[in-house]
């Protein structure tokens, strides 16, 4: 199963942090993980390796976040995001950052369930290989 393209699918963590270079530095003293870093347009974007797999990855805190406080949300593969998203607000669900495309990745939302724990849902572009 590749859990990039396999609707429902754990595929990719994601921490969210004030300190995005000490959290690095313990995960990587912690579990052994690799760090790779990117730039990108909001950051320093650092990509979380496990034996040589991308898994995840570690950036700041987005602009105007107040008090929300640094968290890990795992990223579940779908098919159609904006279709996702509909379908999630129709269960009772709520959109915390509308679909949006990442280039070159593929396009993202951020969606919560009715008792408020978020979850990111993603539909990636496919991948040379």
């Amino acid at each position: 199963m590749d859990p990039f393209t396999t609707p429902g699918a754990f595929s990719w963590s994601e921490l969210m942090t004030k300190d995005p270079q000490a959290a690095a530095g313990f995960y990587a003293a912690l579990f052994g993980w690799t760090i790779e870093v990117m730039d990108m347009p909001t950051g320093p974007y650092r990509v979380v390796k496990a034996g040589g797999t991308p898994v995840g990855g570690i950036m700041g805190m987005p602009p105007g976040n107040g008090t929300m406080a640094p968290n890990w949300c795992p990223y579940v593969t779908v098919g159609d995001v904006d279709a996702t998203v509909s379908h999630a607000a129709s269960l009772g669900g709520m959109v915390l950052h509308p679909p949006t495309d990442i280039p070159g990745v593929g396009r993202f939302a951020v969606i919560a369930d009715p008792q408020g724990a978020p979850l990111n849902v993603m539909a990636y572009l496919p991948q040379p290989g």
